[in-house]
């Protein structure tokens, strides 16, 4: 082919994304209608309309904002491994997160009422209390969406309590009903403690188990694929050596070394065959490579200390599922029942890895690694996404629920259920956020802290998960945002490669994290309260 006709060639055409645009943007806007109207008979005849309509906005905007920041956090390891593209990991979220907050999230915490801020032990009237609730929302949304286009991840639950806090005071303060009092500085405290606590943790368990995985089958394996390589060249040489050598042969001795070798080549091919018989220094030089190859036994890591982690693994997983991820459901069950379906679940994984690593035998030992571990990882990826979404996410709305009780009844309740149509409504707008602003943060995520594998990326997640979990168990406060990102710079550790030059930036924005969303919800606070109070 000329130059010219390369250079009238054209170029290749990139995928384009248009049609996923228009397919999430319409999603979103048809449920959000869908859910306006499903609203209007919820609230009944008598509330206040634009409020509702209003408060709907700042649950869609709160919920968009989540699933760019909260949910890309969760996924960056896997994209930026390579284990998943964005449009698989948009599945992925799109039926765990939406399942896990639709079927395990539907309490609304009390948290939102009091926790942080004592609303009950001042005297608050129900639409204020709904005012503080709707500037919570819009102050953490809109420090959600500016950490979001920065690509730093975020805490959606310390943004949402800043918003609260902030909320709480300034409206408490313009109406002389409260003041510093109304917030538990205790907890405020004990957050605080989280910033440092949360990443300590991540790090050091991550540093720990990547450690172990390093040492134990990444290291093996490079060793192993390097003597393969040796291998490889060796039988290459030894085969132009041959050509060169046979070629230099008359005639009647390149008869006679080629019946040899006929001889030799069906010997070798009989299972059992005495090396000594072999007539040619060809197939005995390639016999004692073959040997050498076959000693190695590449696979051994794979076969055996990856399915017992994939077995410990799913023990940590299917915990956090247990004790964190399905609470909600309140699902009755003896500490014996919660062991033995730990330990069936352990002993059915190992058994499934341990028959996958074998048929990938014949792969080469590289590929083969990264395929185990990306499988794995797409399990972490998926159990990590159901647990946060019964948990982080039915937190965030629940300030947007709240609002919807207050209109239903008019005032201040306990408690209540978040409604199935909320979290729907709100699990796309999560999805939706994903795909249009999500890659700021996974970006960071998955490649701008440390360069990530299936194998590093399944260590993170993993980490992630005993930590979240532990933690859940003693009551320690930690933000499982703050713990993925510390177990990234514990892999980058290992791997001497952490990125603590945007460490210092996603450090600062965990800190004003707080203070932002509160500035943001004072002011939506007095805005609300100056147009309906």
């Amino acid at each position: 082919m000329s130059s010219s006709t390369k250079a009238d060639s054209p170029p290749l055409k990139v995928p384009s994304d248009k049609w996923w645009h228009l397919s999430f943007g319409g999603l979103l806007v048809i449920t959000l209608i869908t859910f306006l109207f499903w609203s209007f008979d919820y609230v009944g005849p008598e509330a206040n309309k634009v409020i509702l309509i209003t408060t709907i906005a700042f649950g869609v905007f709160m919920a968009f904002n989540i699933g760019g920041n909260d949910v890309a956090n969760s996924f960056g390891t896997s994209v930026g491994a390579g284990t998943l593209t964005m449009r698989q990991a948009l599945v992925v979220a799109a039926i765990f997160e939406v399942s896990g907050a639709v079927l395990a999230g539907g309490e609304v915490t009390e948290t939102v009422k009091s926790g942080i801020v004592d609303l009950e032990s001042i005297h608050l009237d129900a639409m204020h209390f709904a005012f503080i609730m709707m500037a919570a929302l819009l102050g953490a949304a809109v420090w959600l969406l500016i950490a979001t286009k920065l690509g730093l991840p975020v805490s959606t639950t310390h943004s949402i309590i800043g918003g609260i806090v902030g909320a709480s005071l300034t409206l408490g303060f313009f109406l002389h009903i409260g003041g510093l009092e109304m917030v538990q500085w205790g907890e405020i405290g004990r957050i605080a403690v989280s910033w440092v606590l949360s990443p300590v943790l991540g790090g050091i368990t991550a540093f720990i188990l990547f450690g172990a995985i390093k040492r134990r089958i990444l290291v093996f394996n490079d060793k192993a694929d390097a003597e393969l390589r040796q291998i490889k060249e060796e039988r290459i040489k030894l085969h132009k050596d041959f050509k060169s050598s046979f070629e230099r042969l008359s005639e009647v001795q390149q008869l006679s070394y080629t019946n040899a070798m006929t001889r030799d080549a069906a010997l070798i091919a009989e299972r059992d065959f005495d090396p000594e018989e072999l007539e040619s220094d060809y197939y005995r030089d390639l016999h004692r490579l073959n040997q050498r190859r076959d000693s190695l036994n590449t696979h051994r890591a794979l076969e055996t200390g990856v399915p017992l982690l994939a077995a410990g693994g799913a023990v940590i997983i299917g915990a956090m599922m247990i004790f964190k991820g399905l609470k909600n459901l309140h699902f009755e069950m003896s500490s014996l029942g919660n062991g033995l379906m730990l330990g069936m679940i352990a002993v059915m994984v190992w058994m499934a890895v341990f028959v996958f690593a074998r048929t990938l035998r014949r792969q080469e030992l590289s590929r083969a690694t990264f395929t185990v571990f990306s499988w794995m990882q797409v399990f972490t990826a998926s159990a990590f996404a159901f647990s946060h979404g019964s948990n982080d996410i039915a937190n965030a709305i629940g300030p947007f629920t709240a609002v919807l009780d207050v209109l239903r009844t008019n005032s201040i309740e306990g408690g209540g259920t978040v409604p199935s149509a909320a979290m729907i409504m709100c699990g796309v707008a999560l999805i939706a956020g994903l795909w249009f602003i999500g890659r700021y943060v996974i970006h960071t995520v998955g490649s701008g802290l440390t360069k990530m594998h299936p194998a590093s990326g399944f260590a993170a997640e993993l980490a992630a998960a005993l930590v979240v979990m532990a933690a859940s168990m003693l009551g320690l406060p930690v933000s499982s945002t703050h713990i993925l990102i510390g177990a990234i710079l514990g892999i980058g550790i290992v791997n001497r490669s952490a990125n603590w030059r945007l460490m210092k930036p996603i450090a600062l924005a965990w800190v004003i994290t707080l203070p932002a969303a509160a500035l943001i919800a004072s002011c939506a606070a007095l805005t609300l309260n100056f147009i309906w109070g």
